[in-house]
């Protein structure tokens, strides 16, 4: 015998044996099949394209975004198939509808137990069975010394402007260029780089909307704009060949589309804006990996993408090219740091006893040395009070962390403390920087007016935020401390002094804002300075000619500590 299904056998029969309703039957049969089968699928498969062409999730279940979109998808699916029965049931009666609310509590089950899965997955990953691996996600050298670390600070490469400051003066380039104006924007990523030596700030031009993207796309986007954060010099650099693949290009020209589409199941960070070494633009995207659903994050290397011709090419961590700076997101460092400071000593710990539980304190910004870019912040203790502890430096492309221990106020307590000095002019304080000042950890700031512009400089002791001295921008940087030390007296540390006998060729003196220093050239060229209050009994008694012995601190210029007259 052959054993049919009840359906197909009505079928078979009904064609056997009724010739006038055959034909009529099977086209019935067929459209309710098409209308409950065929039609969902299309339109589900078409949704599941057009949601995940929007959406751009990876196709890597660690990503939260990828299940998220399935379970959308899911749902999508569960609906269209639940009207289409119940409408096929209601239209045609001898289809059984009785199945259909079957069907979709078995599809709300499963979805109910994998997100249980995920929930008990994530549990198992997280800081309460696992403290140890959280705070080992990074590893800080606690054993650093500032003075050896950082050099003495060289005005001639710090970065005095913030990016506040900076996009100011690149809108400001951009507002010239009126053929452009009309037709692009600047965007607001003004990246911190260390370009050929000049630290800059770089930032691309973006389409001003999707007509514009139309009328311009066959040349691209012909340039970026760069600020010297050092003397705020800004340019608007052309390009031979437009950039065409921008976070604001549409269609296959999107940055990201372009990335999902070649690399699917990867998962990406948010992208930053570089330029190597000979200025052509690229775009540097962090690759993340994560322990069970979006735990743990970590970054295992980076996509670097041409925005002219959209090449690209993936990079393991250990690979990532030396002018590339920002392989590690500063809001990803600023997350391990504080799971660093929590977990130290346990989960339990981190909640009740907090026995040397510490956080980063609320702001960080950056430094450049050795040709790349460091972030620093303040560690505090987790009570949250106004002091910290000492701070970390990380290098953003390697993330060799180092622990400074350096107690004293926090960034934003330094920043109060110079406002406040010039609380009549209503000035604000940018985030300050972190310099070797006398091979002491000092604060240095910029006070700027309501439009922007930098009028003064501020220098505050991180160990005494008491001792902090505001100087006329117009005078520069180097006045500006030169007035700080003669003001809070020269503090050096002993161990870092050198010793020297000098035959000096040359001696002058300024008075800069009402304190006197003096500037000696030795038979060697090299420069030194030094405030009256270090020789007041010696210092204006000497010229061309006399040997010294002096201690001092290395630096762009030497800061003597000591001078006595070699009388040998």
């Amino acid at each position: 015998k052959i054993f049919l299904p009840k359906n197909l056998t009505n079928v078979i029969i009904k064609v056997l044996y009724i010739e006038n309703q055959d034909i009529t039957i099977l086209e019935k049969r067929t459209e309710v099949y098409m209308k409950e089968k065929i039609f969902p699928i299309i339109i589900s498969v078409l949704f599941a394209l057009l949601l995940w062409y929007f959406m751009l999730p990876p196709l890597n279940p660690t990503s939260p975004t990828f299940w998220v979109y399935l379970f959308t998808v899911a749902i999508f699916v569960l609906i269209v198939f639940f009207l289409t029965g119940l409408n096929q049931a209601i239209t045609i009666r001898r289809i059984n509808s009785s199945n259909i609310p079957k069907y979709f509590t078995a599809s709300i089950s499963v979805g109910v137990l994998i997100i249980v899965v995920i929930i008990v997955i994530n549990i198992c990953v997280s800081p309460i069975f696992n403290a140890s691996k959280y705070a080992t996600r990074i590893y800080v050298d606690e054993t650093s010394s500032f003075t050896d670390d950082v050099a003495p600070v060289d005005f001639s490469k710090i970065p005095l402007l913030d990016k506040e400051s900076s996009q100011k003066l690149g809108d400001r380039v951009m507002g010239q260029a009126t053929e452009w104006v009309s037709q692009f924007y600047v965007s607001d990523l003004y990246t911190q780089i260390n370009y050929n030596d000049q630290i800059i700030r770089v930032t691309p031009i973006e389409y001003d909307g999707i007509i514009k993207y139309f009328t311009n796309r066959s040349e691209g986007i012909k340039g970026y704009i760069t600020v010297d954060s050092t003397n705020g010099e800004a340019q608007l650099v052309t390009l031979e060949e437009g950039m065409h693949y921008m976070p604001s290009a549409y269609f296959f020209e999107n940055l990201y589309r372009k990335l999902r589409i070649s690399y699917p199941t990867t998962i990406f960070a948010e992208a930053s804006f570089e330029i190597d070494n000979e200025g052509h633009p690229y775009w540097i995207v962090p690759t993340i990996k994560y322990k069970g659903i979006g735990m743990r994050e970590e970054i295992s290397g980076v996509v670097i993408l041409d925005a002219v011709t959209g090449k690209s090419e993936k990079y393991s961590i250990g690979e990532i090219p030396s002018w590339v700076d920002h392989a590690y997101p500063s809001s990803l460092i600023i997350d391990q740091l504080d799971n660093w400071g929590e977990y130290k000593e346990g989960f339990l710990n981190s909640i009740f006893g907090q026995k040397n539980v510490t956080v980063t304190t609320e702001g960080y910004n950056y430094l450049v040395m050795n040709d790349d870019v460091y972030l620093y912040t303040g560690i505090t203790s987790v009570s949250n009070d106004e002091s910290i502890l000492g701070f970390v430096m990380v290098n953003l492309r390697t993330k060799e962390t180092h622990y400074y221990s350096a107690p004293g106020a926090k960034e934003y307590s330094a920043m109060a403390s110079a406002e406040g000095l010039v609380q009549d002019k209503e000035y604000e304080a940018s985030f300050p920087l972190l310099v070797n000042l006398n091979n002491k950890p000092t604060y240095l700031m910029s006070l700027k007016d309501n439009a922007g512009l930098v009028k003064m400089y501020a220098f505050v002791d991180v160990e005494d935020y008491q001792k902090v001295v505001v100087s006329d921008a117009a005078l520069g940087i180097e006045a500006a401390a030169d007035a700080y030390l003669n003001e809070v007296g020269s503090e050096y540390d002993a161990s870092n002094l050198v010793e020297a006998s000098i035959t000096i060729s040359d001696i002058t003196s300024a008075v800069i804002d009402g304190f006197t220093y003096y500037y000696i050239t030795d038979s060697e060229n090299k420069r030194y300075m030094t405030s009256i209050k270090n020789g007041q009994n010696i210092l204006p008694f000497l010229s061309t000619g006399d040997v010294v012995d002096i201690t001092y601190s290395e630096g762009n210029i030497n800061q003597i500590a000591t001078i006595s007259l070699n009388e040998e």
